[in-house]
């Protein structure tokens, strides 16, 4: 069975676009497994700083809004995974801000979010201060016991870059990479607001000379095209995103980048710490790569789970880009050339 410690965790990892949010809700009926949607990608980097924090600012993290999130829901250009605002609640991205925790987290666990907000508040707050990564540990334990759960398994799209610091932080959690067909997954990358969003940043960070994850400022804007300089105002337009031109071999690119950057790091995992799960075979097999993704998560595949599972994943979520132009789809697969390789080569 997997990696086995007193309750298992697991980390599915990956460059998003790759089936993983439908992963998310099968994981989340199975009656041993706490299901954490999104939870790296609602914290950002800054959500998980090196050192010892009281539970009041450990609570703070997990519960001031996104600001870049709750940018993107006031332009209204918000992404499909965001669930909080498809239901009623006591937050809004124009007035109080959406807490990250609220966000993507908690709407997959209940139906009341805002409830279990509530109730998760005074209890986190009153934690003693203690690493980081220990404090994480402490909210999905308290998850776990809330839902009766007992492994975890996180899950966000996007989150390649999240595997050296969470290797360092959580030295007994195992990695699944769950990849995708390189022209399937870029066509789609090439649809989704948040990785045109992300193209785009890059094209800005490019053109001002500024490293990845650098802050953009006001100041910044005057130095840019106003397409793109839009980007950076509160709200933005969010025409300048749906309707710029964007050749699709742009994100056959960032897929190989964001591909081979995972198996880089993920070769440094030892092997019985990582497993790979292509998003074909799932559709194709679903009963057996979900049995072997349980057992690698530390439980048991029950047949009524499989079956849910099967009936909840597409198949007809396959073979996107083979509909497009014969000469774009082979600029888009030489694109994709070098994430093939290295993923065939792990």
């Amino acid at each position: 069975m997997g990696h086995m410690s007193a309750r298992p965790l697991t980390f599915v990892v990956g460059t998003g676009r790759s089936g993983s949010t439908a992963l998310s809700r099968v994981l989340n009926l199975h009656r041993d497994i706490l299901s954490l949607n999104e939870l790296l990608a609602s914290v950002g980097s800054e959500g998980m700083p090196e050192g010892t924090l009281e539970g009041a600012e450990f609570w703070r993290l997990l519960a001031e809004p996104n600001p870049a999130f709750d940018r993107m829901i006031r332009s209204g250009a918000p992404i499909p995974e965001f669930l909080y605002p498809r239901g009623p609640g006591r937050f809004s991205a124009d007035t109080t801000g959406i807490p990250r925790l609220s966000l993507m987290v908690l709407p997959h666990l209940t139906d009341d979010p805002d409830g279990l907000l509530d109730e998760l508040a005074p209890r986190v707050r009153a934690w003693p201060r203690r690493p980081v990564e220990e404090q994480y540990r402490e909210l999905f334990g308290l998850l776990c016991d809330r839902f009766g759960r007992r492994a975890v398994v996180e899950r966000s799209g996007f989150s390649v870059g999240w595997v050296p610091r969470l290797r360092a932080g959580f030295p007994g959690a195992g990695f699944v990479h769950l990849h995708r067909d390189g022209p399937d997954c870029a066509l789609s990358m090439s649809r989704h607001t948040g990785f045109r969003m992300i193209s785009m940043l890059e094209e800005i960070h490019t053109l001002l000379g500024l490293e990845p994850g650098d802050e953009l400022t006001p100041g910044h804007a005057r130095e840019l095209p106003p397409d793109l300089a839009g980007l950076l105002q509160d709200p933005f337009d969010s025409r300048l995103v749906f309707d710029r031109v964007m050749p699709v071999t742009r994100f056959g690119q960032m897929w190989s980048r964001l591909v081979t950057e995972c198996l880089e790091h993920l070769a440094r995992v030892p092997e019985t710490a990582r497993m790979s799960l292509s998003y074909e075979d799932l559709l194709d097999a679903p009963e057996r790569e979900l049995s072997r993704l349980a057992g690698f998560a530390g439980v048991a595949p029950d047949g009524e789970w499989l079956a849910a599972g099967r009936a909840t994943l597409d198949p007809s979520r396959r073979g996107a880009s083979l509909r497009l132009p014969p000469d774009e789809l082979r600029a888009l697969r030489d694109a994709c050339e070098p994430g093939e390789r290295a993923l065939a080569g792990a």
